[in-house]
């Protein structure tokens, strides 16, 4: 059982960026334990390919619940192939309804290179208004930086690695080490 001061986990930003015809998941590996970094090397972006559909994927949080999240995902993309919105909406039903998966601590960034999604366990699925979205620890600052970099002539990747430059050098639970992929619309 854990005390009432055990320091919690933290770490990993994810950014999501929608820019010339591309979007854009990349996330830092960073996990930590109070002031401990555990790990620099997370893989927390993914690619997932169900029913021959191309998905990205970032999340924030737990690993084994977003794994679970992303499980839970690719079963509902395989039963609505090609409507990442249709199957995220299932999934943000059935994370808010399910006693088993309200217990689930994380939160998904989802692309299939048209629509860009945040996916939370409140039952929100939300779509960007400025085309850049983020989310974890460094989240706020990853999002304030994309959001800024946006009006240059900088490319969906490069201001997802510029952005997550900038968080990785304010936020002590974000580092360097990021893991990038991309889709085109």
């Amino acid at each position: 059982m854990m005390s009432d001061d055990f320091p919690g986990w933290h770490g990993t930003t994810i950014i999501g960026v929608r820019k010339g015809g591309k979007v854009v998941i990349a996330g830092d590996g960073q996990v930590s334990l109070g002031q401990t970094v555990i790990k620099g090397t997370a893989r927390k972006v993914r690619r997932l390919s169900p029913g021959g559909y191309e998905v990205i994927a970032g999340f924030a949080g737990s690993t084994a619940d977003a794994f679970t999240l992303l499980e839970r995902l690719e079963k509902k993309l395989e039963a609505t192939p090609g409507q990442l919105a249709r199957a995220s909406v299932e999934l943000a039903k059935d994370w808010r309804t399910d006693k088993y998966l309200q217990k689930l601590e994380a939160m998904l960034i989802v692309s299939d290179g048209k629509d860009l999604l945040v996916i939370t366990g409140a039952g929100d699925v939300l779509e960007p208004e400025h085309d850049v979205t983020a989310i974890g620890s460094g989240g706020n600052f990853a999002l304030a930086a994309g959001r800024a970099l946006m009006d240059t002539d900088m490319d969906a990747e490069a201001i997802a690695r510029r952005a997550m430059a900038i968080a990785s050098d304010i936020c002590v639970y974000t580092n360097g080490k990021l893991t990038v992929e991309t889709l085109e619309a």
